[in-house]
């Protein structure tokens, strides 16, 4: 057929038209996580471990490490939340850790983030961080720290600063990663004037 004889097709009318397969609209359900819940999070933590540089750490964690660390948040009344699928898996944590073991510092904590590779842009992590904020207000919590690698962290510092956190300082090449000196962006939200 020649060029010019070809004739554009028309599109099928709306009712003939196969239907187009919707994709399952992404959902979640945010709770305190639980003991069972560590080795979900532990993946999760040692993905980023060996894949970025948003955490310093080079070697996984183990599960056990894991265990002391949520034991010691339990222990200290501090918020540890998990968003979980409605099939069950987890998607994504956030906690809130001692800023410092001092008792000077004991209304002061630094917080984390991390979402699984699948959940990942995809609006989770500011309801997520959102509800930790709401959580360590109820705890009695007056300051939240974030330390957030300077590179590779974009969305976390936007995500941050999104909910009122405020940049207070940087320090550049103070880690070294994947063979190259890091540095870090620190943030920190008053919980004691928000209601």
């Amino acid at each position: 057929m020649l060029e010019e004889e070809y004739q554009e097709r028309r599109p099928l009318p709306y009712h003939l038209r196969k239907p187009v397969p919707q994709e399952a609209p992404f959902s979640y359900s945010i709770r305190d996580a639980v003991a069972e819940d560590l080795p979900s999070v532990r993946e999760i933590y040692n993905y980023y471990v060996t894949n970025s540089t948003v955490t310093f750490d080079d070697k996984p964690m183990t599960l056990r490490a894991w265990r002391t660390k949520f034991d010691h948040i339990r222990k200290a009344g501090m918020p540890f939340l998990v968003a979980e699928s409605p099939s069950g898996n987890i998607l994504g944590y956030t906690l809130v850790s001692p800023w410092s073991a001092k008792a000077g510092y004991r209304y002061t904590v630094e917080n984390s983030i991390y979402l699984g590779p699948a959940a990942r842009g995809k609006g989770l992590g500011t309801p997520l961080l959102k509800a930790l904020l709401d959580k360590a207000r109820a705890a009695g919590i007056r300051e939240i720290i974030a330390v957030i690698a300077d590179q590779g962290a974009d969305a976390s510092i936007a995500m941050h600063r999104k909910l009122g956190f405020k940049e207070v300082g940087r320090m550049g090449r103070v880690g070294f990663k994947f063979d190259r000196w890091l540095g870090t962006v620190t943030m920190q939200l008053s919980l004691r004037d928000k209601k």
